[in-house]
């Protein structure tokens, strides 16, 4: 089982800002800008490239809208998409507000930052997803993948 697994099933706390019944986003414990988050599918798929077409398509939509749920929060004039994998072996596409090229290097994470600064940055966001209409896929609580 991996760890994201475990945070999906609540045995490890996580903060989610999303979830549907494909899957969940959450912020990373190791942000490299304000708001990053990881798309992460329910089902374990070790890679991107073991995930079949229709699951990376409803990944790369919910990328689109924390995105730009991102772009409304920060200020930021792009949101990227980036795909490693090296941590985790479980599909997760990392979402995260970006100004420029350089800042987008995993070795800018941040070890380091107090819990009540992620969730602040986790709280931005999904505030941001329900002001964009998003609201029914915004979890009631933030410890929590649960819809209802």
């Amino acid at each position: 089982m991996s760890v994201f697994t475990s945070i999906i099933a609540g045995d490890i706390p996580g903060r989610f800002v999303w979830a549907d019944d494909v899957c969940v986003v959450l912020a990373t414990i190791a942000p490299i800008t304000d708001g990053h988050m990881l798309v992460v599918p329910r089902t374990e798929v070790t890679q991107y490239t073991d995930a079949d077409d229709a699951l990376l398509s409803h990944l790369a939509v919910v990328a689109k809208r924390v995105g730009r749920a991102q772009q409304a929060a920060y200020g930021a004039p792009r949101a990227a998409v980036l795909v490693a994998g090296f941590e985790v072996d479980h599909l997760h596409l990392h979402v995260l507000p970006a100004w420029d090229e350089r800042s987008l290097r995993f070795d800018n994470a941040r070890h380091d930052l107090p819990a009540e600064e992620l969730d602040a940055a986790t709280e931005a966001v999904r505030a941001a997803l329900r002001d964009a209409g998003w609201g029914a896929q915004v979890p009631v609580s933030a410890g929590s993948p649960a819809l209802a």
